[in-house]
């Protein structure tokens, strides 16, 4: 994912006008005004029918951004107590994602349809090609009966003027598990029972109708007002390539940005690696056909909500975050700790996690500089108490788990690796059948999945392209050490 479309820019504005809210002399006041200053009286319009839609859907987003859900709003509650409610929170809301309503457009269902380009050609291509009987032609054109299309597409595919074509909901199609539809009032709602917190309506929807809850009220609660406690910051591999500058500028900024301590998850990554290699070697001697192995998030989620078949393949060592939450509490006793994530699953992961405090992603790092002023690139070099190794660092790749579990294997243990790079319906498919065989028709041993293509680096949070993310891991990698075996 990358922070160039418009509404990020928009989301990254709103939540660098909270955070400076914040550390103002009036948070409440300030938050109030947000609408406001963005859309001043006499500005163009850039988006929508008028400047008080524009307010009324930036003062949802900021709704948001300070941690509720729009979907309970009473429209006469304003910011002032939305950020004073902020102030006085205790609990973290588990359901991570909420939709505003103001900014969905109830788009059109998913069907098949003919538009005017059809030429009501004599062939006729789109008759012979539906089984259904679902396509007629009237007034010397093809029309689709709804009731009969199957949505096979095969009249798409037929038709040699491209005059048939499938009309999609973004936010329906980019969900994998189909956990966001269109509810009685025709707008989007989610249905957390079978959400699993990927993020990829997030980015599918071009309205930005679908937000996280921000933490980031929370998180500043707690570097304003310590307690005499350190706020150490869990940094995910992924991390570097993007923000400018090395991971020890970017551990610098973050420490500007008013933590005590940064640790990379990526230690916590070597101890993941460990025990799944020697769990693998256990599984194999066992006389086990496979073992799924990843530190996805979002696949966690897919196989506790939607495939319980294959969680007997699934390894049971914990993640990074784990270790390294686990770590960082025995490193500082009574620290509050904070992970730094590049996707929305991750918030599911802390939520569950009695060492993970609270979760930060990507775009509310990357505001948080914005409000401080902070250059990474500016940063000088902080070096960590432990270094990671270059096995750890690449966690965020698609194929470093499984390639940092081989290296730690002797050459007795055979590894045939099968990496799921994205998940989709057909490889979620290809899981369901892996389940239900208890073997791999592909003879893999060891299965790696992740649910971004890319990998950590393609997350929903994320504010760098996936490519240049690699090429800065890659950098950090090649300098970095091997994996220690003690």
């Amino acid at each position: 994912m990358s922070i160039s479309g418009h509404k990020n820019q928009i989301k990254k504005e709103i939540l660098v006008r909270i955070i400076r809210a914040f550390f103002s002399d009036d948070f409440e006041e300030n938050t109030r005004l947000i609408p406001f200053e963005m859309r001043p009286k006499g500005m163009e319009v850039p988006y929508r029918c008028c400047i008080y839609k524009e307010r009324a859907i930036i003062k949802d987003r900021t709704i948001a951004g300070l941690g509720f859900p729009i979907e309970e709003d009473d429209e006469t509650v304003s910011l002032r107590t939305y950020a004073k409610k902020a102030l006085e929170r205790k609990d973290i809301d588990s359901k991570n994602l909420t939709v505003l309503q103001a900014a969905c457009k109830g788009c059109l269902t998913n069907r098949i349809f003919v538009t005017d380009l059809c030429q009501g050609c004599v062939d006729r291509p789109c008759l012979s090609a539906c089984k259904f009987g679902a396509i007629s032609i009237k007034n010397g054109k093809s029309v689709i009966d709804e009731t009969k299309c199957k949505k096979c597409k095969m009249c798409i595919a037929a038709c040699s003027y491209k005059a048939i074509v499938k009309i999609t909901v973004p936010c329906e199609e980019a969900c994998v598990v189909g956990a966001i539809k269109k509810d009685e009032t025709g707008f989007a709602s989610i249905d957390y029972a079978k959400c699993i917190y990927c993020g990829k309506c997030i980015a599918a929807c071009p309205f930005g109708a679908v937000h996280e809850k921000s933490q980031i009220v929370d998180i500043l609660k707690v570097i304003k007002d310590k307690k005499g406690k350190k706020i150490v910051a869990l940094i995910a591999p992924s991390i570097a390539g993007q923000f400018k500058g090395n991971v020890y500028q970017i551990k610098t900024a973050v420490m500007k940005a008013g933590f005590d301590e940064v640790i990379e998850v990526a230690e916590g990554a070597d101890i993941t690696t460990l025990n799944e290699a020697a769990e693998f070697a256990e599984r194999m001697e066992k006389g086990e056909n496979f073992m799924t192995t990843s530190c996805c998030a979002g696949y966690r989620q897919l196989i506790k909500k939607h495939i319980p078949e294959i969680k007997p393949f699934m390894s049971d060592t914990q993640t990074p975050l784990y270790y390294t939450a686990e770590l960082a509490k025995k490193r500082f006793p009574g620290s509050i700790t904070v992970f730094v994530s590049p996707c929305v699953a991750k918030r599911a992961e802390g939520y569950d996690n009695e060492n993970v405090d609270f979760v930060m992603n990507f775009e509310e790092l990357d505001a948080l500089f914005a409000a401080k002023g902070i250059s990474t690139e500016k940063c000088e070099e902080t070096k960590f108490e432990k270094e990671s190794s270059k096995q750890g660092r690449n966690f965020g790749v698609t194929g470093g788990v499984i390639s940092a579990i081989k290296t730690t294997l002797n050459s007795s243990t055979d590894v045939i690796s099968y990496v799921i790079n994205g998940l989709n319906p057909d490889t979620i498919g290809k899981l369901k059948s892996f389940a239900s065989a208890g073997e791999s028709d592909d003879s893999f041993s060891m299965l790696e999945v992740m649910f971004c293509p890319g990998g950590c680096i393609g997350g929903s949070a994320t504010i760098t392209d996936a490519k240049t993310a690699k090429k800065a891991i890659d950098t950090l990698v090649n300098k970095s050490k091997e994996i220690s075996q003690k």
